[in-house]
């Protein structure tokens, strides 16, 4: 039966042929799935065209900016911008979920370990063990969330100290103790590494070698166009929020471009210890590197810890395709969030504490087998234009490292810093500090931490800071909440449950050495059971 077709791309039956279609129902079903694989086929060719058209133009835009920036900057720019398209070609393939839900695998018995179950390390094994060690901190992050400017990492958490002088203290103490040489070594960005080096200049005469090396600095692009919204190459002015640093994920990379990652493998160093720097927790752990140096093939070990109401939004471990992996709330399809987030299903998150083998960083750069799903965080800039950030997180490479492994710690070791209410937990007596490192107070009765929420009042350090008079004793406490205009005298005690609620207008001043134990204290200050 002659078929033909039209301009317009579908297919012109005959009278002659609808009466064979008529007859031939069979017949009709074939030439329907004909007439719907030339369509498909029409419109992958078309997204095919159109993701080319895409490709085209940025990279015709990236040469421009390149261009224009003086000589001594165009290698930096042409890494950071090769490493752009790639992430970019890969946005444009993805067309579905990266993780197929029905797929998902219950984790082996073997897949994550108690770290109660480590062997203990042998000490006079320590500094042969810290001499195989680099420790990483992510300093990326500025202090905006929390009303401050500059580097998060130089913020004062506890007796004046920052996020920065107490991770010094902690590896210079490592150093002193057993002789070793674990140096610091700090991932900038583009928003950070000036201030950051000027800050390092103090730690001059501590016993921590200390290097530095930036992530990439990618251009953020419009979200229609799809192409950068940068005016020229630099970061001055309002061009910077033309600019972005891509994530934790860029690490490899990064490390790897800077040359670091070779002069460690050459010194013999076999693993590097990553965490975020807001991360009081994460100190370096002398059982968990003689595990991996005993085991020897480990080449990715990621910080696990139990998961609790608080936590639903964490990463968890899964296991997919015969491999451990990391799976993000945003790889969840919405109507398997609520699953996601049990307790009981899904019982540990991510703290990212990682462990990861040089070489092996080494080998997957260089063979270019990274495969970390891409997330894109849409922004609006301060001129009200909609832009995408296309970011990677450092875990999501875990699918990529051979024998991965999780590792159930205890929660002491998942102490991060996001806003004011954490601040309060490490500033309180909650804590003993002793060489950098925090620890849980033996006066404490049970292990857990309080959950404490505060008002905006409370959102930036410096007002934080203001309307505690001295910090409140929290040994007893389970739950705080506080909201309004509110401020405390010195020698408070809170214990039990307290929740604070001042209405708008109104103010509530606790006075010096209260104590409110299970207490609820409206607006006018009445004082009731709870």
């Amino acid at each position: 039966m002659p078929v033909h077709h039209c301009s317009n791309g579908s297919f012109d039956v005959t009278e002659e042929d609808r009466l064979t279609l008529n007859n031939n129902k069979p017949f009709e079903s074939d030439l329907m799935k004909i007439t719907g694989l030339v369509r498909r086929d029409s419109q992958i060719e078309f997204r095919a065209l159109a993701r080319r058209d895409a490709e085209r133009a940025l990279i015709h835009e990236l040469d421009k900016l390149k261009e224009e920036a003086p000589e001594n900057e165009k290698p930096t720019l042409s890494k950071n911008f090769e490493g752009f398209q790639d992430l970019f070609k890969r946005f444009l393939q993805e067309t579905g979920p990266s993780v197929e839900w029905a797929n998902i695998q219950p984790l082996p018995k073997d897949a994550i370990q108690s770290y109660s179950k480590l062997d203990e390390y042998d000490p006079d094994m320590a500094r042969e063990l810290l001499d195989k060690l680099v420790v990483v901190k992510l300093n990326g992050g500025l202090g905006t969330s929390m009303g401050c400017t500059g580097p998060k990492s130089i913020i004062p958490v506890r007796n004046e100290l920052t996020f920065l002088d107490l991770t010094v203290q902690q590896i210079e103490h490592l150093n002193k103790t057993y002789g070793s040489d674990v140096p610091l070594v700090l991932m900038n960005s583009f928003n950070t590494d000036e201030d950051t080096k000027k800050i390092l200049r103090k730690y001059n005469a501590c016993q921590v070698n200390i290097h530095t090396f930036n992530q990439s600095r990618y251009p953020r692009i419009n979200k229609e166009s799809l192409l950068p919204i940068a005016k020229d190459w630099s970061t001055n002015g309002d061009n910077l929020e033309s600019w972005y640093p891509p994530g934790h994920g860029d690490v490899y990379q990064a490390l790897y471009n800077s040359g670091l990652l070779e002069n460690f493998i050459n010194q013999g160093k076999e693993y590097m210890f990553m965490s975020n720097i807001d991360n009081l927790g994460a100190t370096v752990d002398l059982k968990i590197l003689s595990t991996l140096l005993g085991e020897g093939n480990r080449e990715f070990v990621m910080e696990v810890t139990d998961k609790t109401r608080a936590d639903v939004k964490g990463g968890t471990l899964i296991h997919y395709e015969n491999k451990l992996r990391l799976l993000e709330m945003a790889q969840v399809p919405k109507e398997h969030v609520d699953e996601f987030k049990s307790v009981t299903k899904f019982k540990f998150f991510n703290t990212n504490n990682l462990w990861i083998k040089l070489d092996a960083i080494k080998r997957v750069v260089e063979e270019k087998s990274l495969d970390m799903e891409i997330i894109v965080n849409n922004k609006t800039t301060e001129g009200g234009l909609n832009v995408i950030q296309l970011e990677t997180a450092v875990g999501a490479a875990m699918k990529n490292f051979n024998a991965s492994l999780g590792i159930n710690v205890p929660r002491s070791r998942f102490l991060p810093v996001k806003k004011s209410s954490d601040l309060l937990l490490c500033m309180s007596n909650l804590y003993t500090m002793k060489a950098g490192s925090l620890t849980m107070s033996p006066m404490r009765q049970f292990p857990s931490t309080p959950l404490v929420k505060l008002g905006t009042h409370f959102d930036r350090v410096q007002h934080f800071l203001k309307r505690f008079a001295s910090i409140p004793d929290l040994l007893e406490l389970d739950h705080l909440t506080v909201s309004g205009d509110v401020t405390f005298g010195k020698g408070v005690a809170l214990k039990g449950t307290v929740i604070i609620i001042a209405n708008h207008g109104d103010r509530i001043d606790i006075p010096s050495g209260a104590v409110l134990e299970n207490k609820i204290v409206s607006g006018n200050l009445r004082i009731l059971d709870h």
